[in-house]
């Protein structure tokens, strides 16, 4: 509670049971240029970043991905079934088993929910690195695709890996390891045929065209090594300005 006292000479004093809140000082301009400076390099971010999971150890990739998510990066995961868990898959199955059996005792349809396919059995892991009971979290995880195979907007896109997370970089020779897609395969995922079936096809795609790109670049090739002569001209000229 607040009490109001006036003196005799006509100040008023405030009395309560909490000390009265400080002013807020002034903030000065180069602690405000600081600020602004940290606040403009730390919005400055890549487009999407399309990773392709193929042989990628599970948890090393995920965590990776979790960190990047938190600081403001969206990420594109493809090829979810070709990243591998280390360990037999008798064991992974058995572990998944297990995992499978944790639910809510009286009435199971209210959770925990466990995914059956491998790109959503890949954002839950991801789901849970990024605290996502919180605002911060949330946005993370919105800022996360994943997939099965390589659909269409990205099989022309660039891809890319993660060194620190790639099986033969991490995993000692001659030790056991499964595949997502096989685990998910053996827990009930119903479209490891479909996906596979589609992934020939843009395989197949993929070579017709890398063909012709091979076959360009060497007419090229051809082509310039026959008008050289004529270009030494042309070359010192640009040479000369820095081409």
């Amino acid at each position: 509670k607040h009490h109001t006292q006036r003196s005799c000479d006509g100040t008023t004093h405030h009395t309560s049971k909490y000390p009265p809140s400080p002013k807020p000082r002034p903030t000065s301009q180069a602690s405000y240029q600081y600020f602004s400076r940290i606040r403009v390099h730390a919005m400055v971010l890549e487009k999407p970043i399309l990773i392709d999971c193929r042989d990628h150890l599970h948890g090393r990739l995920c965590s990776v991905v979790a960190k990047e998510l938190l600081a403001g990066q969206k990420i594109i995961l493809v090829r979810c079934e070709e990243m591998v868990i280390s360990g037999s898959l008798v064991r992974n199955q058995t572990k998944y088993a297990q995992f499978r059996n944790k639910r809510m005792n009286t009435n199971p349809r209210r959770g925990p929910f466990h995914f059956k396919s491998p790109a959503r059995i890949v954002w839950r892991t991801i789901r849970g690195m990024v605290h996502q009971k919180t605002a911060r979290g949330q946005a993370a995880i919105g800022r996360l695709s994943t997939f099965e195979g390589i659909p269409h907007p990205y099989d022309k896109m660039k891809r890319k890996v993660i060194p620190a997370a790639l099986r033969v970089v991490r995993l000692k020779p001659g030790r056991k390891y499964t595949k997502m897609g096989d685990l998910a395969n053996n827990v009930g995922w119903k479209h490891k045929e479909l996906v596979d079936r589609l992934e020939d096809k843009r395989r197949a795609k993929s070579e017709v065209y890398f063909q012709k790109k091979k076959a360009a670049a060497s007419l090229k090739e051809k082509a310039e090594a026959a008008a050289a002569g004529d270009l030494v001209k042309v070359n010192e000229v640009l040479s000369a300005a820095g081409y």
